[in-house]
């Protein structure tokens, strides 16, 4: 049976059996109870979900009053976004970059053709995030500043807490997308940080099941609810995903208990693939800083192949990684990201991102960078008239 080598960690993650265990008994007819009731069977519902409260709050250094329970991190971003308008309706202007997560993106496109101001903050070649772009857009004007803490494409970081400095200072409500970043670095410290008014997280980027992410809510600030109802203390209303939400703060424990050996597991294992790409291969480079992102995140162009080919040969070699987001997957275009870095389109659509979990084993590395290295110089060796080889 041919080995499978797992690399789109960023995409999503398989369920922990720890986690699916911890999430069957509330599939089961003993666990079926609606949280909201008032017998056994619905206090035992909101109990567990409480209990994945404490979890997932305890995960990012927050309180569990603090957190609402959401469908995905997409909603949980739109929650914190609208939430903002709504509470400042006279503030037509808002901040992000251009290398947001789609779900920014396209709310904030949609916003745009309802007459509110996007200022999407450019980055630097290296993915990075100039602080004195952010400082000189920042005015009374702005209702919020919705960045990433981290990217999903390249793991480029962006310094979360000068960011909240900033807005603080401004008295400006700060959203901070913290979905690829939760599981893989050390939690912010939110209660001596102000100025993070909301930051969103999901389960099935650590190990949980899709379908239950997070917002979290600053004890100081207002929130104005997307959907309204009784449950979540009446800030985000439809009947609680029981099983999903029990897994998530199981997957919650989980990641914090590993936090250092994981991250540690992932950095060693992907900083091996580098390197033995880096020495084996011509015409490649690395996209993002090299030093401030993810400990597990490689996003890498390679000269002279075009990425769809690629990922079919990797696909038959059992290796399976992306060519940016899974959320534009099947798009022509070149990667926004990668565009918005100053990358040629010719390199963009050359790259491919590579994104390590704590599933994967201590030769996986190795492996599948000899295998892609055999697959480059087979496609390069098919296609030389379209090879220009830079050395880096």
């Amino acid at each position: 049976m041919q080995r499978q080598i797992y690399l789109d960690h960023n995409a999503t993650t398989p369920i922990l059996p720890e986690v699916l265990d911890a999430m069957l008994p509330w599939l089961s007819p003993s666990g079926f109870g609606n949280p909201s009731s008032s017998y056994s069977l619905g206090k035992a519902a909101r109990n567990a979900i409480e209990a994945a409260r404490l979890s997932v709050a305890t995960l990012i250094g927050a309180s569990p009053e603090e957190i609402i329970f959401t469908s995905c991190g997409t909603e949980s971003i739109h929650s914190a976004i609208l939430s903002a308008l709504s509470l400042h309706p006279d503030r037509h202007r808002i901040i992000t970059s251009s290398v947001e997560h789609s779900a920014t993106l396209k709310l904030c496109n949609n916003l745009a053709r309802k007459g509110y101001q996007i200022v999407r903050l450019p980055v630097d070649n290296h993915g990075l995030l100039p602080l004195n772009q952010l400082a000189d857009s920042l005015d009374n004007e702005t209702a919020i500043v919705s960045l990433l803490w981290a990217n999903n494409e390249t793991g480029v970081l962006f310094p979360v807490e000068e960011i909240a400095a900033l807005c603080h200072q401004h008295d400006v409500l700060l959203h901070i997308d913290a979905v690829q970043a939760i599981g893989k670095l050390p939690p912010l410290p939110l209660h001596s940080l102000p100025g993070i008014s909301y930051l969103s997280l999901s389960g099935h980027k650590i190990h949980a099941p899709k379908g239950v992410a997070a917002l979290y809510i600053n004890r100081r600030s207002r929130f104005s609810p997307l959907l309204f109802g009784s449950q979540e203390n009446s800030r985000r209303g439809g009947t609680e995903n029981v099983a999903s939400i029990v897994a998530f703060g199981k997957a919650a424990d989980i990641s914090l208990q590993n936090l250092e050996s994981t991250s540690a597991h992932i950095r060693k294992l992907r900083d091996q693939f580098e390197d033995y790409l880096l020495q084996n291969l011509d015409g490649i480079h690395i996209n993002g800083a090299r030093n401030q992102r993810l400990p597990n995140t490689s996003n890498i162009s390679f000269e002279g192949i075009q990425a769809e080919t690629a990922l079919l040969l990797l696909d038959k070699e059992g290796i399976y990684c992306s060519a940016g987001s899974a959320c534009t997957s099947g798009s022509i275009a070149p990667s926004h990201v990668l565009t918005a870095m100053g990358i040629p389109p010719e390199r963009a659509r050359s790259s491919l991102r590579f994104s390590f979990g704590k599933a994967n084993q201590p030769d996986d590395a190795i492996l599948a960078a000899s295998t892609l290295t055999r697959i480059i110089r087979k496609i390069r060796s098919e296609n030389p008239s379209t090879l220009v080889i830079s050395r880096i």
